[in-house]
């Protein structure tokens, strides 16, 4: 080696040290998030509601309604929440593209600008990167507030892989929407079209509207330091319904975010049956050994989730299929429907306890993202729930286990390359 080699290799190594040191910083700050979560109790889940609202940094509210939305209906039903907006209209999304559903909810947004009223956008800056520069100019022109979540830039290095993908919008402080759909075409397409995505959310009236305008005034607080208040926002709102509800959004330093342990602690407290929906479906070690439980306990677990060939993102299908094997050994029934996306994130347990909205059963949304779920306890609406749960296992595909164990080298090696990158997918 030439004596200008040796400083040019000495460079190199000390940046490539660098690096490698921030990036272990990094991975030290976050790694205390993920404690694994212990469960002792033999009450019903019906019973420990409270607990759990306490145990996700939440308070359950009573008196309200849930009304379930299923598709397209819910753009119907967003839109015309905004379109007779009086006082405010929030919303918060992970994904928009543009489009004509994006100019659709674009246009409502609009002309509640013009006429005075309040609209603050939140958007997540990577995946609402391609909602299109017109759309974007038009909002900003209207008066529309719009502000970018953890935009690309050297200050926020340190928390890109942190993305918002909560999906929920509070129109007069008085109604609240949260789940699962996002502002793309594909969402409104009708059943059975090729590329149509299946979704479903929930139209909340009562107090707990007020839980859901907290979480979204959390990020945009941290974004734009603006404080709204007065009854613009949180207005007095009377019982809407009998349904007592509590959010879980917060992600506390030091602890377990309240998603993972809202999901967690319901499992170990079932008694009869669980039944999850979720497109993304990549349960940790002590998730897998939480339904593993359940089943020895007698519980019937099912798990409904899009095949690789419906899924808009295979690879997390793949790393899923890692632990298929594992899962299907401690009895739990996994069911894969071919023929769309299957995007709802909804889980029952025995009948009457539910909960819905943004959570993907997966590392990045119970370690990594801001996300928000709304529980309760009420037997129509998870009967309702799980009748959509039926109607699309009808059509699905249950892996056995015995062909599924006999499923090519190929496959296993790619559902192990892609489960090494489980925490970013």
């Amino acid at each position: 080696m030439s004596d200008l080699e040796i400083p040019t290799a000495v460079a190199v190594l000390a940046i490539v040290g660098t690096v490698a040191f921030f990036i272990f910083l990094i991975w030290t700050i976050k790694r205390h998030r993920d404690p694994r979560l212990k469960v002792d109790c033999d009450a019903s889940i019906g019973d420990l509601v409270r607990s759990l609202a306490g145990l996700t940094l939440g308070t359950v509210v009573d008196g309200n309604s849930v009304e379930v939305l299923e598709n397209r209906e819910f753009f119907d039903e967003l839109i015309g929440e905004i379109r007779a907006a009086r006082r405010s209209v929030h919303f918060e999304t992970f994904l928009w593209k543009e489009g004509r559903l994006g100019s659709r909810l674009a246009d409502a947004m609009i002309e509640r600008a013009r006429a005075g009223i309040a609209v603050r956008l939140l958007l997540d800056a990577n995946g609402t990167r391609q909602m299109g520069k017109l759309v974007e100019n038009r909002l900003r022109e209207s008066g529309c507030r719009l502000c970018r979540f953890h935009k690309f830039k050297l200050a926020n290095l340190g928390v890109l892989n942190e993305r918002d993908h909560r999906k929920l919008a509070v129109i007069d402080g008085r109604v609240a929407f949260t789940g699962g759909h996002c502002i793309v075409d594909e969402w409104q397409a009708e059943p059975g079209t090729e590329g149509h995505v299946a979704d479903v959310s929930v139209r909340l009236r009562g107090p707990i509207v007020h839980a859901v305008q907290s979480a979204f005034s959390e990020n945009w607080v941290g974004r734009t330091g603006e404080l709204f208040m007065g009854d613009d926002y949180f207005p007095p709102i009377e019982p809407a319904g009998n349904i007592s509800i509590h959010a879980a959004f917060a992600k506390p330093e030091g602890s377990a975010p309240a998603v993972k342990i809202l999901h967690h602690a319901a499992i170990c407290c079932a008694k009869k049956r669980i039944w999850i929906q979720n497109p993304y479906f990549l349960p940790e070690p002590d998730a897998i050994d939480a339904l593993g439980e359940a089943v020895a306990r007698g519980v019937d677990v099912r798990v409904l989730m899009p095949s690789t060939s419906g899924s808009d993102n295979p690879m997390v299908q793949h790393a899923g299929h890692r632990n298929f094997e594992k899962l299907l050994r401690c009895g739990v029934r996994l069911i894969e429907y071919p023929h769309a996306l299957l995007h709802q994130k909804i889980m029952t347990i025995d009948g009457s306890w539910c909960t819905i909205g943004s959570a993907n059963f997966d590392d990045r949304s119970f370690e990594t993202n801001d996300e928000i779920m709304v529980a309760f306890v009420d037997v129509a609406v998870a009967r309702h729930f799980d009748a959509i749960f039926e109607r699309y296992a009808a059509d699905g595909n249950d892996i056995e286990l015995e062909r599924w164990s006999r499923r090519s080298v190929a496959h296993k090696l790619v559902d192990q390359m892609y489960y090494l990158f489980n925490e970013l997918l």
